[in-house]
C-alpha cells in the first residue's frame, strides 16, 4: 500500500471506505491510515470521512472547487456572485471565495486559502438550479434573485454596477422573486427603476 496510489485515484474527494478500497486495507485500518495522513500534510480533511489529497487540493480546478462547495453542506448549489461570474455576468471576480445557497444553515468553511460561505433560504425557495459537470449551481436569473432576495432582507452587499443586466431575463427573474415577500418586491421594483433592468 501506497499514499500515491490515492493520489492516482480519479476520486475527487475520499472517505474512508474509498481509502480501504483503493490501499486494500480494512475500514478501520483506513480510518487510522487517514488520521495519520492528515496529521502529516498529504490529505486535507473537508467534513467529517471526506478527505482530499493535498496534491489534487493544490491543482482545483473552478469546476471541482464547486463540486467539494456541494459536498461541504448538502444540500446546497452554488449561486450570488459566485454563479454570476461562473456565467461571466459580472466583472467582479470573487478569487477563492466560493458561495452557496442551502437549506440546513448559514455558515462558513475555510480550507486552506479557500473560503466557502453558505447562507440559509427557506425551503420553498430552494429551486432554480441545475446539475453542470458535477455540481449543483443556480441557473443565472435565480442567482441573481437569490442576490435580490438576501440584499432586500440586508443579508448580502451585491456590486449592482458591475452586473451586466443585459444577459438576464427580466421575467424570468420575476418570476423567482414572486414567492418570496413584499419587501423583496419592493426592492426588486425599485431596482429595475434604477438600473433600467
Amino acid at each position: 500500500m501506497s499514499f500515491s496510489d490515492l493520489n492516482r485515484s480519479n476520486k475527487l474527494f475520499l472517505s474512508s471506505a474509498d481509502i480501504a478500497n483503493i490501499l486494500s486495507i480494512d475500514k478501520e485500518s483506513a480510518k487510522v491510515t487517514a488520521s495519520r495522513y492528515q496529521k502529516k500534510g498529504y490529505i486535507i480533511r473537508l467534513k467529517r470521512d471526506i478527505y482530499v489529497t493535498e496534491n489534487k487540493f493544490n491543482n482545483l480546478s473552478e469546476v471541482e472547487i464547486f463540486r467539494l462547495a456541494n459536498i461541504l453542506q448538502v444540500p446546497s448549489y452554488i449561486s450570488l456572485t459566485s454563479a454570476l461570474s461562473y456565467y461571466n455576468i459580472t466583472t467582479q471576480q470573487q478569487r477563492n471565495y466560493i458561495e452557496s445557497v442551502a437549506i440546513k444553515r448559514t455558515g462558513d468553511f475555510k480550507i486552506r486559502g479557500l473560503q466557502f460561505t453558505f447562507t440559509k433560504i427557506k425551503e420553498d425557495l430552494y429551486t432554480g438550479f441545475l446539475l453542470k459537470n458535477d455540481f449543483f449551481i443556480a441557473k443565472p436569473e435565480k442567482a441573481f434573485a437569490d442576490i435580490v432576495y438576501f440584499a432586500s432582507l440586508q443579508k448580502y452587499n451585491p456590486d449592482f454596477p458591475s452586473i451586466d443586466f443585459g444577459k438576464l431575463n427580466r421575467s424570468e427573474i420575476a418570476k423567482y422573486l414572486g414567492g418570496t415577500n413584499k419587501k423583496t418586491i419592493t426592492f426588486w421594483d425599485e431596482l429595475c427603476g434604477t438600473y433600467k433592468i
